[in-house]
């Protein structure tokens, strides 16, 4: 039986930022203020206080798809050249061993190679975004990797097959960033960012379902795709984000055009808020 949508959480593609920023004061927390609004903001998007968050993270990859099992996952420093202090902070949503055996049991029921990891930490592309969104660390978080081939249609069938978590309130929440070259972020950027982030908004928000997941599966073909992601592990998060929502619209939720002053970045929300006058955020 097929739930009504609207009681289906939607998913998510967020852009998480440059390395620890939420956790520093001046300029590179400043150059994060539109991000920060959004991600603050967040709950009420989803319509829902979740029961739990699986994170799809641009920072782990594997050679096989591994879940974190860790209930208490610890912190992994994945950024370099910030303050001292910033070595030292700590996200303490907990982990869920019970969401990652139901991650688990549904990508084997498709056929993936799945590992379970009980040592894994929070990398930045979680405890980042969500230590804004969610900072009463009251809500379980897992992590599922990418795969290292970074393989569209594989991961667009990930997405499939964690579909069914949506139904049981879990939010599946890809995190990477539309534009991700970091040898250039200076004003070479603008034209690249723009050309893309138009071609990913136009093929994310303004076409069916299947012509979307058609352009994800050669994205390189799109503006500028190679200028704005050397290595497309920033953009992988969002095959999995789209395949769980594969026939439901998509929304592009936040938006800027002079991030660090010339890139474009944005992210996007597949589905529909939730929404149960009896359950829903007030």
């Amino acid at each position: 039986m097929q739930l009504d949508p609207e009681l289906r959480l939607p998913t998510y593609y967020i852009s998480h930022g440059g390395g620890p920023w939420p956790y520093m004061n001046g300029p590179m927390r400043d150059a994060h203020a539109q991000l920060e609004a959004f991600l603050k903001a967040f709950p009420r998007d989803v319509g829902l206080m979740p029961k739990g968050i699986l994170v799809i993270s641009a920072h782990w990859e594997e050679t096989k798809f591994s879940v974190m099992a860790n209930p208490a996952p610890t912190m992994i420093y994945d950024y370099s050249g910030f303050p001292e202090e910033t070595y030292s902070v700590r996200y303490r949503a907990p982990g869920s061993p019970e969401l990652a055996e139901q991650v688990h049991a549904l990508l084997q029921k498709r056929g993936f190679v799945v590992e379970m990891n009980h040592t894994r930490g929070y990398d930045h592309g979680t405890y980042v975004p969500f230590s804004v969104a969610f900072p009463d660390e009251n809500v379980p978080i897992i992590q599922l990797s990418i795969h290292r081939d970074y393989n569209p249609e594989v991961h667009l069938a990930v997405g499939r097959a964690l579909a069914p978590l949506r139904e049981k309130e879990i939010l599946i929440v890809g995190s990477g960033a539309s534009y991700h070259n970091l040898r250039d972020m200076g004003s070479g950027a603008k034209n690249t960012s723009h050309a893309f982030d138009y071609w990913l908004t136009q093929s994310l928000c303004t076409v069916g379902s299947e012509e979307r997941s058609r352009r994800l599966r050669h994205w390189t073909d799109a503006p500028s795709a190679r200028a704005v992601h050397p290595r497309e592990d920033h953009l992988v998060p969002l095959f999995v984000a789209v395949g769980a929502a594969e026939s439901e619209p998509g929304y592009r939720v936040h938006h800027e055009d002079a991030y660090f002053g010339n890139i474009a970045s944005s992210s996007y929300r597949f589905g529909n808020p939730y929404y149960n006058p009896d359950v829903a955020l007030q």
